[in-house]
């Protein structure tokens, strides 16, 4: 078939007419399927089950070093998990401090610790005039609410294959004082799937922030959510590179087991400098006694070593690669050529980006849940859930069943090229 922008005005109502057609079909089946959030699925939660088995009223809870997980103390997270998530974020353990489950909370509340107290002796953001922070576009919706929470300005940062737009980073950073941070997820980006160039890396290490206090925060939460064996993309360490450009406390790097054993019964983690962790680490002991030991303790058990972690993401694999190769496929049988849509084919990660014409993901979104399909709301992959092009919509191949999958896939499709329809139509009337 012909791109649809080449088609006449009787082409286009034809396939409007069949269009309408197969869509009051997907009305008629009742669907109820949802997509709209990046959750592992139950065969992938099952691949975890065996964490319930390695502690018990028998086991001996103690660490190496003689810690009985049960009891209070160790601020900062047992060693053995400090070695084992230290490998995952490829960080020394010394680095590391080791939290609850969730690292969402953790990057709350380093926003909040900046905001009511300061960095590292700097003034709190809640005294100043006004903050800012960078958001590369299209981004991760929750990232963007913690700073809309807290009144931040934020500055949205086109995205490329390679990372965001790193001439606008350095310019902005350079100059704005109010500038205060930058939101990243460097490694199978969401909702892009794309993984930062070694050369954005460099350039994140060699900012010349105008503010004392900037911080890039480094959410690297698919380190190692590899959907191919022979096809993984590679990620220059921060952590390392800035301190080998003479910025050593430019960045707090985030990470957890959340899509790895259990989301909500995880271990979340931050490697940072020293500098850093002493001002964090003077938060903390106010704030807790300690995290959930036990629990670190049967991530370090279950998973032994990273070895044992690397081989349960394999299998995790194995289970969401058929998914996202499905939904591809359908994208490409069904749009490719029409010129209406764009999407990205990541190689890890738990989302597909698709790219609509202009001013229509809102409506393909409304089309598909009105026949039944739930999918993450048009404008969330923007600060303020306001996407300016209203184009860009997230695919979250991974939760429903692949039956299930298939025909959200093909639904998705159906409203692309309806709703693509309608807009070429209206714009052909409008013109006239």
């Amino acid at each position: 078939m012909k791109p649809y922008r080449e088609m006449s005005r009787e082409e286009l109502k034809a396939e409007e007419e069949k269009l309408r057609k197969e869509y009051r079909k997907y009305q008629a089946m009742e669907l109820h399927l949802d997509m709209s959030r990046g959750k592992p699925c139950k065969e992938q939660l099952d691949l975890s089950m065996g964490m319930m088995d390695v502690l018990d009223s028998n086991a001996d809870l103690c660490c190496e070093d003689g810690t009985d997980c049960r009891n209070y103390g160790v601020l900062s997270g047992i060693h053995e998990a400090k070695v084992l998530i230290g490998d995952m974020m490829e960080n020394n353990p010394d680095n590391i401090i080791i939290y609850g489950n969730s690292s969402l909370n953790v990057m709350y509340d380093t926003v909040s610790r900046a905001y009511t107290h300061g960095i590292m002796g700097n003034t709190p953001w809640c005294r100043l005039d006004k903050i800012k922070f960078l958001c590369p576009v299209p981004g991760y919706d929750r990232h963007f609410g913690i700073t809309e929470y807290f009144g931040i300005e934020m500055i949205p940062v086109p995205m490329s294959p390679t990372g965001p737009d790193m001439d606008m980073v350095e310019n902005l950073v350079s100059e704005d004082p109010s500038i205060k941070g930058i939101w990243c997820v460097p490694k199978y980006a969401n909702p892009t799937g794309y993984s930062y160039s070694d050369e954005t890396v460099r350039r994140f290490a060699r900012l010349k922030p105008a503010a004392p206090d900037f911080r890039i925060f480094w959410d690297n939460a698919y380190g190692i959510h590899h959907l191919y064996d022979d096809r993984q993309d590679y990620l220059i360490e921060i952590l390392a590179e800035c301190k080998r450009a003479g910025n050593p406390d430019m960045v707090y790097k985030f990470a957890s087991t959340s899509k790895i054993t259990f989301p909500g019964s995880g271990i979340a983690a931050l490697a940072t400098s020293p500098n850093n962790m002493e001002d964090i680490l003077a938060q903390m002991k106010v704030q807790t006694i300690g995290h959930d030991k036990v629990n670190q303790l049967r991530h370090v058990r279950f998973f032994k070593d990273i070895h044992g972690m690397t081989e349960h993401m394999r299998k995790q694999a194995d289970i969401i690669r058929p998914k996202f190769e499905a939904v591809e496929q359908i994208l490409d049988e069904n749009l490719t050529g029409l010129d209406i849509g764009t999407w990205t084919k990541p190689l890890g990660g738990y989302f597909i980006s698709f790219d609509s014409l202009p001013g229509c993901a809102k409506s393909i979104v409304a089309h598909a849940k009105k026949a039944g399909v739930v999918m993450t709301g048009a404008g969330a992959t923007w600060p303020y859930h306001k996407d300016p092009n209203d184009s860009n919509i997230r695919i979250a191949p991974t939760y429903p069943p692949m039956e299930d999958l298939i025909k959200a896939a093909q639904l998705f499709s159906l409203c692309v090229k309806l709703v693509s329809v309608e807009k070429l139509l209206g714009e052909e009337r409008t013109a006239e």
